[in-house]
């Protein structure tokens, strides 16, 4: 059975470097996927489907929901671990609920916790414009990314807190003190 971990938090919040670290130091057993990473190497492709996506990716609106789980499934279905940390996802009630309808009717896949890697809009914001990585680092595009992150969250922490699997980390202190916290946790639980 695959274990699933998804781990969420705002842009700039550091989940995907987080999760990348803790699946390279453990690369016999967890691998991470970020559901930005999948979305933007299907623009790359060039396909139609990637055209697609890029016109919601480029204003930073939400991909639509039956190519996001799609897309999730399917890497997680072949992955080469039976540990799979997923980072940016879910992004909106429609999404969690559509995840959590499939993942009833699919016993393989366990979602054994969702962490979410919490921080300021103000750090998030300095992190983000910051980096200076493409379309979606500009302050336009940044402050819809943000408001599209924080307008569903009261409504995604409360559903994950009653299946009791929400666990908050602190994510506004050093990387290795965030890492070293996220892989106690993920070890815990497998």
């Amino acid at each position: 059975m695959k274990k699933l971990f998804l781990i969420i938090g705002a842009p700039g919040s550091g989940k995907t470097t987080d999760a990348e670290i803790i699946a390279e130091r453990n690369s016999d057993d967890i691998i991470h996927y970020s559901t930005g990473d999948l979305l933007r190497a299907e623009v790359a492709s060039g396909s139609e489907r990637g055209q697609l996506i890029h016109s919601f990716i480029s204003r930073g609106q939400i991909v639509p929901i039956e190519i996001a789980i799609d897309t999730i499934t399917s890497a997680i279905k072949i992955a080469p671990s039976d540990v799979i940390l997923f980072d940016g996802y879910p992004r909106s009630f429609e999404q969690m609920s559509e995840l959590d309808k499939y993942l009833q009717n699919d016993h393989s896949i366990e979602l054994v916790s969702v962490i979410e890697v919490v921080v300021s809009e103000e750090v998030a914001r300095d992190r983000v414009l910051g980096r200076s990585r493409g379309e979606d680092d500009k302050e336009e595009v940044f402050n819809n990314r943000m408001s599209v992150y924080t307008d569903p969250l009261a409504v995604i922490q409360a559903f994950y807190e009653e299946k009791n699997l929400l666990h908050k980390i602190n994510g506004e202190r050093s990387i290795e003190a965030i890492v070293d916290e996220m892989e106690l946790f993920i070890e815990s639980k497998i």
